[in-house]
């Protein structure tokens, strides 16, 4: 068996002496692991860096093995990934964020987001609002996802205001205001109308509503925790975005 397609590397292991397992993520096949024969070596090393994005020629007997990947480089990204911190954690966590997804699912959007992503790593303010709907978009995936387009108790469609921790809708403003230190607040940049820009306030409110939806629905679920590199990430983003301001990652809500 044999297929082809373009893939951005999420991480690498090493196998054996010489050669190592890569993990990939395609736009068709979604994530995928495949062994790369001499992955250690000088010429595949910066090759095989996260965050690259390469050409994959998948080989194997049957569909279920592991497969051998033939790959070739498209857009060597790793360098500058290395250079702000945000891009740095941004990556490890993207990659962690993937791994939450079924290995050969795919997931072409997601694939696609993750391309505009690597390549806004270095502004903090786009990073982190990018980062956010990137994490709002798995969660749907996983079949968690949150309405944010209508009131949950009015249908309401203006003036959204909060989001309930318990069925993960919005709340207008009006409908919400008795219950208001009970919900999350709904930031600005995530309305539907989409007219507003992240900025400290707003950034932090949706790092705490999407951190609060994935440990109830997916890592507290599984016995796993938050990757380290999503509070690298934010303290990163954050910490750009206000300099003065000492960043505490909030520990998630009970609920």
């Amino acid at each position: 068996m044999q297929w082809q397609d373009h893939a951005i590397i999420i991480g690498v292991k090493r196998h054996g002496e010489t050669s190592v397992i890569a993990e990939v993520m395609t736009r068709d096949r979604g994530r995928h692991l495949g062994l790369v024969r001499s992955g250690r070596s000088r010429a595949m090393q910066p090759v095989l860096q996260p965050g690259n994005e390469v050409d994959v020629i998948w080989r194997a007997r049957l569909h279920e093995h592991l497969g051998e990947f033939r790959i070739e480089p498209l857009q060597l990204r790793a360098a500058r990934l290395m250079e702000t911190a945000t891009a740095v954690y941004g990556v490890q966590a993207m990659g962690a964020l993937l791994r939450l997804l079924p290995e050969r699912d795919p997931h072409p959007h997601l694939y696609d987001a993750l391309e505009v992503i690597l390549d806004n790593l270095h502004n903090p303010a786009d990073a982190g609002e990018l980062f956010v709907r990137f994490e709002l978009s798995v969660l749907n995936d996983l079949g968690f996802g949150l309405d944010l387009a209508e009131c949950a108790a009015t249908g309401a469609r203006t003036d959204l205001a909060y989001v309930s921790p318990k069925s993960g809708r919005a709340v207008s403003r009006a409908a919400g205001a008795p219950w208001a230190d009970k919900m999350f607040v709904l930031p600005e940049f995530l309305l539907p109308e989409g007219n507003h820009a992240a900025d400290f306030d707003s950034l932090s409110a949706a790092f705490r509503l999407t951190g609060f939806f994935l440990h109830r629905h997916v890592y507290e679920p599984r016995g796993i925790d938050t990757a380290a590199a999503r509070d690298g990430f934010i303290q990163a983003a954050l910490k750009a975005l206000d300099p003065s301001v000492k960043v505490i990652p909030a520990a998630p809500l009970a609920g």
